[in-house]
């Protein structure tokens, strides 16, 4: 297992973790403020490895087979877990989480697809807007919830709340574009190999 990927996993193993510091207060009465000032640095030791791993892997020509598995599959389990935490403290919208988890889930299935037929499927600009946007909002999210642990308050407070929404909301839309895209590539694909 190469460096890139070792990274990809630590991200990977990092995602429960937060899950678990993120819930704490919630179980135990207590935390509150401590859980933030850990789960911020940890989303942040999180983004910036899914950033590190795929730039090192290309720098160093380190791109396995393994990797190319593992490194979408941790962004997925990575940002559905921020997603879930704040669907279940009542910041993000359910149906904006379902979209999100339906497009991963149906994403998946047509990589497998594409897989069995020898081929990679190719990041589209809506995926790239994907990974954004879900960056934003995670990142809108949890500043969120800094401000409801430690029971701050300020003027625009309402303004911000509707921003992190909003966000949420341009995740699920491009998350759903992102995923007919791919549904579009692979039908051609599997249409060109009906005509051919």
């Amino acid at each position: 297992m190469n460096l890139p990927t070792k990274i990809t996993v630590f991200r990977i193993i990092l995602a429960p973790i937060f899950f678990v510091i993120y819930f704490i207060p919630e179980w135990t009465g207590n935390f509150a403020a401590a859980s933030v000032y850990i789960l911020i640095p940890m989303m942040i030791v999180m983004e910036l490895s899914d950033a590190l791993d795929g730039y090192i892997a290309r720098k160093h020509n380190l791109v396995t087979d393994l990797g190319k598995i593992l490194d979408p599959f941790s962004d997925v389990i990575s940002r559905v877990t921020f997603f879930i935490c704040f669907t279940f403290t009542g910041i993000m919208p359910l149906w904006t989480l379902l979209i999100i988890i339906y497009r991963e889930l149906g994403v998946t299935f047509l990589r497998m697809m594409m897989m069995g037929r020898g081929t990679a499927m190719a990041a589209s600009i809506w995926g790239k807007a994907k990974a954004i946007t879900y960056t934003a909002a995670s990142a809108l999210g949890i500043i969120q919830i800094l401000f409801i642990r430690l029971g701050l308050d300020f003027k625009g407070m309402n303004i911000f709340e509707a921003v992190t929404i909003g966000f949420f909301i341009l995740a699920a839309a491009a998350s759903a574009l992102s995923f007919m895209t791919y549904a579009v590539a692979v039908r051609k694909a599997f249409k060109s190999d009906a005509q051919s």
